[in-house]
């Protein structure tokens, strides 16, 4: 029977017999058997060689030899050696210690394109705020983009939605600070103001609500009062500051947002103010250091107050130059002490609906591989880098191997493109999801790749240029090693320019070396149950000083460097989609 004749199954099985890779189309497949056919290593016997003058022959002669010309068990003894060496230099078989011969085909990749994707998705953000923050209208409009992207090329999409705990910035805020005339005697505002001075802080740039902040409506009639609390670490200051409003300043361990929050509960502060004294200082506003969007863990400050939301305790964090202005306007006031105006207009204590849109390639068995990213940003910034560039990467990758598919054939892995809402806030999209589909990721799930912040700043040379491509099990580290390689070599003109770095983080949760639980790989590495641990590979670029403010923009999108997770991981993914491996 010819090889074309054969099935895929069958060829296959062949090449598993010759120790060869079983990954790629079946036209692949019949050229690596006419390749690495055995028949040329196989000696004739047909003919015999002409007769040559030899020594005679005596009892020490080998067996082997009768006459002066060598004889056919000779020539089969010959052949057998011949082909046994053959077998091992060609084959090169695993169990005597040569490393396995795959091979792996670079996918392509459209940086045009992908930056086309990233600017349809900063196109859907908010249209004062920029942002798409989980559980608004416009994460909503970003799912029903990225489903539709999914369908254009081919796949079958499933938008999941979820009801999650998650805060919602209902109107712009306010936040000022007077200073009376007449030695503190005139108002604020109206007809009457004679001598005040009022300061108009503005919004995203000299301060941003945190996460999970309560509301407030305090004017500058009530004139609550502030409370300096230093860096937050001396617990009888926290103690005296109940019914005002606390500040904090950066540059001590508190616990984080959830720390701080927590402690204002239980002391029952009217609200909180955190100030940047120490992170992206001179990087993005002159020698300013710009306030940055962080979450809470909402469970743990919900325990602090009682077991239930904190929801009239505004929480805002405010730039270097903005605290300053409000300590010398307040604490430092050589006359009267300014007085504050917080309104801060925000649900906390309800839930939203949050997305997760998914597109698939079937595939002839229920195993599957996994990519995502998150497509949902702070509210206060376009998040081109956080987690548009990884968002765009992914839909990068589906669109390649869709054609790859189109082209190839079926894929014997399915392969699932998804999305995650509610990152932000606490990996809720990509919780929700294994929490839904456990016991089928628990049987099929095979891999795992999360691509969140997976660039580098146009402006590399001044910020680093080191890509980091990490997983948890030496396997898959092995493989993404080789295409590493493999990519430098055929995309050197890229490559050459970025620092791309291979590390394997086996160890459990928690420990040094395992995979930290910071974004939505964790969930399918920590929370499958049933005691399984699942198997992921993720990439971050080098870091951002604008993360998480009003700079994430556009601006400094650098599509070429999402060219290297793009084709290393999507060259991956489509080993794996052709290979039973």
């Amino acid at each position: 029977m010819k090889l074309d004749d054969k099935t895929v199954a069958e060829l296959k099985g062949m090449l598993r017999e010759l120790n060869l890779p079983v990954s790629g189309s079946k036209a692949q497949l019949i050229e690596r058997l006419d390749k690495n056919s055995a028949q040329d290593a196989v000696l004739s016997l047909e003919d015999e060689p002409e007769a040559q003058d030899a020594d005679p022959l005596t009892e020490d002669t080998p067996w082997w030899r009768s006459t002066d010309v060598l004889t056919p068990q000779a020539l089969m003894a010959i052949g057998v050696v011949v082909l046994m060496v053959t077998a091992v230099f060609v084959f090169r078989p695993t169990w005597l210690g040569f490393s396995p011969n795959y091979e792996y085909d670079l996918i392509d990749y459209d940086a045009a394109q992908t930056r086309a994707f990233a600017e349809d998705l900063v196109a859907l953000g908010h249209p004062e705020w920029e942002g798409r923050m989980s559980g608004t209208v416009e994460e909503a409009n970003t799912s029903a983009y990225i489903a539709s992207q999914f369908e254009a090329m081919g796949m079958s999409v499933t938008e999941h939605t979820y009801q999650v705990p998650m805060h919602h910035v209902n109107s712009e805020p306010s936040l000022r600070i007077c200073t009376q005339g007449f030695g503190g005697n005139s108002p604020c505002e109206g007809p009457l103001a004679i001598g005040s001075q009022v300061v108009q802080f503005q919004h995203r740039i000299d301060y941003v609500i945190q996460g999970f902040s309560g509301q407030s409506a305090y004017t500058f009639q009530e004139d609550v009062q502030l409370t300096d609390l230093g860096n937050g670490t001396d617990d009888a200051l926290w103690a005296s500051a109940g019914g005002s409003i606390g500040y904090v300043r950066s540059g001590a361990d508190v616990g984080g947002n959830t720390g701080m929050f927590s402690l204002a509960a239980e002391n029952n502060l009217a609200g909180l103010i955190f100030v940047n004294k120490d992170a992206n200082c001179g990087q993005i506003e002159a020698n300013d250091c710009v306030p940055i969007f962080k979450g809470s863990r909402i469970d743990e400050v919900s325990e602090a107050n009682g077991g239930s939301v904190p929801s009239e305790l505004p929480f805002i964090a405010m730039s270097k130059d903005a605290g300053e202005i409000l300590e010398q306007a307040i604490f430092n006031a050589t006359g009267p002490p300014g007085v504050l105006e917080m309104i801060i207009d925000v649900t906390n204590d309800e839930e939203r609906t949050i997305y997760v849109p998914c597109g698939e390639i079937r595939g002839k068995s229920s195993e599957v591989v996994i990519v995502g990213g998150h497509h949902d940003t702070v509210y206060n910034g376009q998040g081109a880098v956080d987690d548009t560039s990884g968002t765009a990467s992914v839909m990068e990758i589906g669109r390649q191997l869709s054609a790859i598919v189109n082209e190839t054939g079926q894929p014997e892995r399915t392969l699932r493109f998804c999305t995650w809402g509610g990152e932000e806030e606490g990996l809720y999209g990509s919780r929700a999801y294994v929490q839904a589909f456990q016991n089928s990721l628990q049987d099929n799930l095979r891999l795992y790749l999360n691509l969140d912040m997976n660039h580098v700043d146009a402006d590399m040379s001044n910020r680093g240029n080191t890509v980091t491509l990490f997983g948890n099990e030496q396997d898959d580290m092995d493989h993404i090693e080789r295409i590493t390689e493999l990519y430098r070599n055929e995309r050197s003109e890229v490559a050459n320019q970025y620092d791309i770095q291979v590390r394997t983080l086996p160890g459990d949760r928690g420990e040094p070396d395992g995979m930290p639980y910071n974004s939505d790989h964790a969930p399918f590495v920590y929370d499958l149950g049933g005691g399984e641990r699942g198997r992921a590979v993720v990439c971050y670029g080098s870091g951002s000083w604008e993360y998480h403010t009003y700079a994430d923009t556009m601006d400094r999108f650098n599509e070429e460097s999402l060219d290297v997770s793009v084709t290393i991981y999507g060259t991956y993914m489509r080993f794996l989609a052709y290979s039973d491996y």
